[in-house]
């Protein structure tokens, strides 16, 4: 490890055991002040965005990602203040029981210490992370790509200035140099970063599971199906398809594959026709096709590469099934483990779909878009789980804490 890295590293170990003093008075004082010192630099935030907004081209899928605006901004901000008016989540009981020796144990929820995120060309993530792991007690290592460094820099330059402002140690969020040998160092940090958690491409995913030594949460890659039944509502079917594909086609819990039980295919036209006003291309199978040919202007067929395929852009596949057992085989083939839909009217289909189906977050009659910490109630979100160990799911407060036993007695001592 390089001496600039471990100084930076040390200074972030160190400021974790200073927010342990902080009360949570004292941790909302200061989400408050960021959340208003956020919005009072837009400007500067804007025109750091837009120099890296300038390197990258708007065809580019993570354009959207990487885009601030002032409305954008404004949201960020209220979530920060959302999660400011969150309970804390530290110090809470989570189990207590007293021995037959009379002894007393407590379990009960602590910080982790140093969180490291390491994402790409996600600039809001800087404000989010920095706001859950202050609130939960934890210092931040940020590690963002290249194609956010500006943005980041002016971020963390602005919630540094009001740590300052508070007494706070400024390395409480530490922003790491953006290059790839920075990673990898990183990956490696054994007694300085106590969790990583990676946000980003599955590629990105697989390289820090594959290479970290410290405990890792696996975050983001998000190939998410919505499963059309023969008992579907078709107008619910058009709304919810069209909001997981469109809303925002950049995040990860957007609809990548939809799956049509053969007895709907003559609805399929109606399902999709909303999307052709925002130029979905759909890659469909000889059946899907068929039925869509001359009615659906973004077509082209459909080949193995299509399935479990996350797109992040405007095109999605179809995949025509015979039956809810044909879905489910399906899907559990192919997902990502992250988000997965069924639409249907049938409550004993929906029952088996969200009993078999192995994924994060399984949804009814809704579309994958709501998987969200915010839209949760959890103010915002560290990332989504996909793996079973500690969390799963919209990462909140509660699953960026971990718990020590607290133990108490009278003098007891251990019989042999």
């Amino acid at each position: 490890m390089n001496d600039n890295l471990k100084t930076m590293l040390e200074g972030a170990r160190r400021s974790s055991r200073m927010l342990n003093r902080m009360t949570d008075a004292d941790i909302n004082r200061v989400l408050l002040k960021a959340a208003d010192a956020a919005v009072a630099a837009t400007d500067s935030i804007l025109a750091a965005n837009a120099a890296d907004l300038a390197r990258m081209s708007k065809e580019d899928p993570k354009y959207d990602r990487l885009m601030l605006t002032a409305d954008r901004i404004a949201s960020i901000a209220n979530d920060m203040r959302s999660v400011a008016a969150l309970p804390s989540p530290l110090g809470v009981t989570l189990r207590e029981w007293t021995q037959p020796n009379g002894m007393k144990i407590r379990k009960v929820s602590v910080p982790f210490g140093v969180i490291g995120i390491i994402y790409e060309a996600r600039p809001n993530v800087t404000f989010d992370v920095f706001s859950l792991c202050l609130k939960s007690g934890s210092a931040c290592v940020l590690k963002g790509g290249s194609d956010a460094d500006s943005s980041n820099r002016t971020i963390v330059e602005v919630l540094r200035g009001v740590l300052l402002s508070e007494g706070i140690d400024e390395a409480c969020v530490t922003l790491l140099p953006p290059d790839h040998a920075t990673t990898q160092e990183m990956l490696g940090a054994v007694g300085y970063v106590d969790l990583v958690i990676p946000r980003g491409s599955s590629r990105l995913i697989n390289f820090v599971r594959d290479n970290a030594r410290i405990p890792v949460i696996e975050t983001g890659a998000g190939v998410c199906h919505c499963y059309i039944h023969s008992s579907a509502d078709i107008l619910k079917a058009q709304a919810i398809v069209t909001n997981a594909k469109t809303r925002r086609v950049s995040v990860c819990n957007a609809l990548d594959s939809l799956v049509i039980d053969e007895s709907r295919l003559a609805d399929l036209p109606i399902i999709v026709e909303n999307m052709a006003a925002k130029k979905v291309e759909i890659r469909a199978d000889e059946r899907a096709f068929a039925a869509l040919d001359g009615k659906y202007p973004y077509l082209s067929q459909a080949d193995d590469s299509d399935w479990g395929r996350e797109y992040i852009d405007y095109r999605m596949s179809i995949r025509t099934v015979a039956s809810l057992a044909d879905a489910i085989d399906h899907i559990s083939r192919f997902t990502s483990h992250h988000s997965e839909s069924i639409v249907a009217e049938d409550e004993a289909v929906c029952d088996t779909f969200t009993r078999e189906i192995d994924a994060a977050c399984v949804y009814t009659n809704l579309p994958t878009s709501f998987t969200d910490g915010g839209q949760f109630g959890f103010g915002a979100e560290i990332g989504i789980s996909t793996q079973k160990l500690h969390a799963r799911g919209p990462m909140g407060l509660p699953e960026i804490t971990t718990y020590k036993y607290i133990i108490s007695g009278n003098g007891q001592t251990r019989n042999p």
